[in-house]
């Protein structure tokens, strides 16, 4: 290569350098970064899935907290960036959370110092670029359950329209402490919070994720019941087992997610912010209905007819989560379905999929 090539290298070198430089911090500048708490879990692991098989994904950087090393490199092997930690890691939590667009949480409803430790983040966040980030955050409709012990079924239905009323709930109720931190970082302005508030959550979770033993496969409420029937070798209740809840399945998050992330302030965040997700209603007895069932075609049982825990197993295997268990639990996600959600799986699907996780659980 001879002087005058060599220079004429050099100079488109040189030209081309501020361009590279720029196009580099303009695709970085188009990156939303995520970040996700809970992401192993039967919430979590669905969100992230369907996250990254979102039409945007490519646009997507995703940090996931994880406390392995060994699902760190599982989920690093999809694309997905990791820090490990758990939700008392509050310097990861804060650090993290100051590094993103959007925090998915889904991690515990009731850890406040968690829930802290990433607002803290998300103001930085906010002071650093003046723009309030957004904050996905899972709560439940525990927050409107009594105390019915299994007794009966009347209770008030709330609907996530009623923002005052969800509001005056006693800040003693499940849930509330983190719901009403983040409803106030909300009024301050330096974040959008939005509250994803499923009833009993059902399901199998499916697909790479599971295979790799990432994901917890199976969600946590009727679980409890499937795995207490199993032992006792018939299905069981609470008292009567006349106490109602409505059931959820995990879609919604992401259709809030795109609503969010296009328009903020165009649906209810903050003291507006919660989004109910109920497919419909069940009965406690009907799930042990179903339960008994299942246990009679596996030859667990002598008959599908539950029968009611006495007070000795209840805290034999329930402890004082129990009362909990048999409460009422009435919802409406009007403000979900006014984002365009339309909940597909309805009361026989619940009923096929308890059926589905005795038949599994029974050899675990």
């Amino acid at each position: 290569m001879g002087l005058a090539e060599k220079e004429r290298l050099r100079f488109l070198l040189q030209a081309s350098y501020p361009l590279f430089l720029t196009s580099t911090y303009l695709l970085q500048m188009a990156l939303t970064r995520i970040f996700v708490t809970g992401a192993t879990g039967f919430i979590g692991g669905s969100v992230l899935s369907r996250l990254l098989q979102h039409p945007d994904a490519k646009s997507f950087e995703i940090v996931a907290l994880v406390r392995s090393n060994d699902k760190a490199q599982k989920l690093n092997s999809f694309g997905v960036k990791t820090v490990l930690g758990d939700n008392a890691n509050y310097e990861v939590l804060t650090k993290s959370a100051s590094e993103a667009d959007i925090v998915i949480a889904m991690a515990d409803s009731d850890d406040l110092p968690a829930a802290n430790a990433i607002l803290a983040g998300l103001k930085q966040r906010f002071e650093a670029t003046g723009n309030a980030p957004i904050l996905i955050n899972t709560s439940g409709t525990a927050i409107i359950m009594d105390n019915a012990l299994g007794l009966h079924g009347d209770h008030t239905i709330y609907s996530d329209l009623q923002s005052d009323e969800l509001q005056a709930l006693p800040e003693t109720a499940i849930h509330r402490n983190v719901d009403i931190a983040l409803v106030n970082a909300d009024k301050e302005g330096y974040v959008k919070t939005y509250l994803v508030t499923p009833g009993t959550v059902f399901g199998t979770a499916t697909g790479p994720f599971v295979d790799l033993g990432i994901q917890n496969k199976y969600s946590k409420q009727i679980p409890y019941f499937i795995k207490a029937s199993l032992a006792r070798k018939r299905a069981a209740f609470i008292g009567a087992g006349k106490n109602v809840w409505s059931a959820a399945t995990t879609e919604l998050y992401i259709l809030l997610f795109d609503a969010a992330r296009k328009a903020p302030d165009s649906i209810g965040h903050g003291k507006d912010g919660y989004y109910f997700v109920e497919n419909f209603e069940y009965s406690a007895y009907e799930v042990a209905e179903a339960i008994g069932q299942a246990l009679v075609e596996l030859g667990v049982a002598a008959t599908p007819e539950p029968s009611a825990l006495s007070e000795e197993e209840l805290v034999q295997i329930f402890g004082n989560l129990w009362p909990f268990l048999a409460t009422n639990s009435r919802a409406r996600g009007d403000r979900s379905r006014g984002l365009g959600w339309k909940p597909v799986d309805g009361k026989d699907a619940l009923f096929k999929n308890v059926k589905e996780n005795v038949h599994e659980l029974s050899v675990l």
